[in-house]
């Protein structure tokens, strides 16, 4: 069974998923408006995926006989000046989410939760894979600079990543 606090602290984190997932959307549908439908659809799949590890940590809440109260979800941006402006937020964005999973996981183990510890520690490998991925994102977006064929190229890339 969960203490209070870490019931509270999972739910914090299935919120900051669930943000994420929305963020990646709006991000996905400016993409499309922009006509980048490699960085759309690899968009649309990071959404997918944050939405996969909110219900992980749902299901881990219920598993543990913890209470799911979903909090709100604010509005995402959804406009930007440019492709590497929207990765260097997606890079920000994943490095605040791996701030607030440190918390969780400090949580855990300041309550002695081992189970709770173990699961996050999941989530502590997955983003250093997100920072890593993002990272090499906004490094190929500054090469290419204002150079629109090679941001079709790595558009064209980004399908085949997503």
């Amino acid at each position: 069974m969960l203490s209070t606090k870490m019931n509270e602290v999972l739910n914090r984190q299935i919120q900051s998923e669930f943000q994420a997932s929305y963020l990646y959307l709006a991000m996905s549908d400016h993409c499309e408006e922009c006509n980048l439908p490699g960085f759309a659809s690899w968009l649309r799949t990071q959404s997918e995926e944050e939405r996969g590890h909110a219900m992980r940590l749902f299901d881990f809440l219920l598993n543990r006989e913890g209470h799911v109260e979903l909090h709100q979800i604010n509005q995402p941006r959804s406009a930007f000046d440019s492709t590497l402006e929207m990765f260097e937020s997606v890079l920000q964005h994943e490095k605040d989410v791996t701030s607030k999973i440190d918390v969780a996981y400090r949580a855990a183990l300041d309550e002695h939760d081992n189970a709770t510890a173990v699961e996050l520690q999941w989530f502590i490998t997955e983003q250093v894979e997100e920072e890593k991925t993002a990272g090499d994102i906004v490094s190929q977006l500054r090469m290419v600079g204002d150079d629109k064929v090679a941001l079709l190229m790595v558009d064209r890339d980004m399908s085949k990543d997503g």
